[in-house]
């Protein structure tokens, strides 16, 4: 089988970023033992870097929608969430569930979604949103890799969504799982995991 033979330009039609759960909690200076959810090495890096793709898309006139992960504080909205590895996390009475305003450069008019599971489709309105943007191609940031940033691809891949991942500015729980995931997501669409300077690149092409 060839490999490259459904590849698709990096951005087909309108683009929007898709910045996922990139909250105050992934700057606070919290042990690694102490975290709720396991991160790979660099993990905060990463993410910081995403203000780039951000930066690059603001300068285009590419619409920015921001995710947050969030839970009631009476643990009524986790679900299953807490039946794998995870503990309780995210909790709405924890300042550092908030958005990283001030580390991704957030405007107050900017786009944001809470959502109570993994997908940033599931039970939100990211899918009305999208479509009064006329988005086709969802750049993807933030994390996890293997768990919010997989399951948001696959959901917008199941919409028939063009989905690009930043391979610099996304991290796993370990990067076995990171790799494992990004692997996933290029089974499904192929050209689907980008680098950082091919997405610049990419977006300073198509311009607003």
């Amino acid at each position: 089988m060839n490999a490259t033979q459904n590849k698709r330009a990096l951005i087909e039609g309108r683009a929007a970023v898709i910045v996922i759960d990139i909250q105050k909690s992934t700057f606070a200076p919290i042990p690694d033992d102490e975290r709720s959810i396991a991160h790979m090495p660099d993990y905060a890096a990463r993410m910081a870097r995403s203000k780039v793709v951000i930066d690059k898309a603001r300068e285009k006139g590419i619409p920015v929608v921001f995710i947050q992960e969030i839970h009631r504080a009476d643990l009524v909205d986790f679900g299953r969430e807490l039946d794998g590895d995870e503990t309780v996390h995210c909790l709405d009475s924890n300042p550092l569930t908030d958005f990283a305003e001030e580390e991704l450069g957030m405007r107050p008019d900017d786009y944001r979604i809470s959502k109570r599971r993994y997908s940033a489709f599931y039970g939100t309105d990211l899918e009305i949103l999208l479509r009064g943007l006329k988005a086709e191609t969802l750049i993807l940031t933030g994390g996890l890799t293997d768990v919010c940033v997989h399951y948001t691809f696959v959901d917008g891949h199941q919409g028939d969504y063009f989905c690009r991942v930043v391979e610099d500015c996304v991290a796993g729980s370990s990067l076995e799982a990171h790799e494992a995931s990004l692997k996933a997501m290029e089974y499904l669409q192929h050209g689907a995991i980008r680098p950082i300077d091919e997405v610049l690149a990419a977006m300073d092409h198509v311009g607003a």
